[in-house]
């Protein structure tokens, strides 16, 4: 449900999604789900293995279309035909595997697909020196210093990684970022690290998703979260209306947790049956 008393305060949604479907033949992915994404803001889309939360990335991202209803940035109705198209558009994609070259150094993953050159014709060649140059002050603005920007990528930890593709999307202009479980490999300590980074994205104005399957992560940073189950939205709620242990009890099932906790407590033996159990001791 898109969020109509903020929208009628005239703030206009970076991206908003009205009543989405998504089918893929016989099996709906997605159906009925509504999600408002705000500049400065951190909407949260939560939900298990199987809730819809990567077909909504796919969606939003423009790698697949939406079969029925309205999907607008900015105002504006679209359907994005390509992920290039939404990149056009403003909206940052960041998935769990992050498309980066392990062996390439950090700047050359930084500004891959988007390699400056110097020189004209047969001369044309990579400006590598602003590439590293840009690179190591876009990730010190982001507040990230890194040891050094040739070292490979892949020798970076994984909330590092996370850390870099979020100051790369920043830096290239997006409008929205869409973070695809950003911690969900990631320790305690990573997993900090990368929610820090999230939030100074959206400190910087951007407009992020942040797709989790872990309610106190969304917690710490969410302004707005919407609940999926089965590809249905089970909840969508502002963060002042609602606590942790409610976004944690609606997203592990309310109802249905309550019964599988009676059904896997221990009965207390009756008092007979407890002294018959024990054994006789002699004398």
């Amino acid at each position: 449900m898109t969020d109509t008393a903020t929208t009628a305060a005239g703030r206009t949604p970076l991206v908003a999604l009205t009543d989405v479907a998504k089918s893929y033949g016989n099996v709906r992915a997605l159906h009925g789900v509504s999600l408002d994404v705000h500049a400065g803001e951190i909407t949260c889309v939560l939900g298990d293995n199987g809730a819809g939360k990567s077909t909504l990335i796919k969606i939003i991202a423009g790698l697949h279309p939406h079969d029925a209803g309205t999907y607008t940035v900015e105002g504006e109705e679209v359907r994005h035909a390509s992920p290039r198209e939404a990149l056009d558009r403003g909206i940052a994609t960041v998935y769990q595997d992050l498309a980066v070259v392990p062996l390439m150094p950090v700047w050359r993953n930084f500004f891959l697909g988007s390699e400056p050159t110097r020189g004209r014709g047969p001369l044309r060649r990579l400006d590598t020196a602003t590439m590293r140059a840009t690179t190591r002050d876009a990730l010190l603005r982001m507040g990230i210093d890194l040891r050094d920007v040739d070292q490979p990528i892949g020798t970076l930890s994984g909330g590092e990684r996370q850390c870099v593709a979020i100051a790369r999307a920043v830096h290239f202009g997006a409008k929205v970022l869409v973070l695809d479980e950003p911690t969900a490999a990631l320790g305690v300590k990573q997993s900090g690290v990368v929610l820090k980074y999230v939030a100074a994205a959206r400190d910087a104005g951007l407009g992020v998703v942040l797709i989790t399957h872990n309610p106190h992560h969304a917690y710490l940073v969410g302004d707005r979260f919407v609940l999926l189950k089965r590809g249905a939205m089970s909840g969508s709620h502002l963060k002042k209306d609602i606590t942790l242990d409610e976004l944690t009890r609606e997203m592990a099932g309310g109802s249905e947790l309550d019964e599988l906790t009676h059904e896997l407590s221990r009965t207390p033996a009756a008092p007979e049956a407890a002294a018959a159990a024990e054994p006789e001791t002699t004398a």
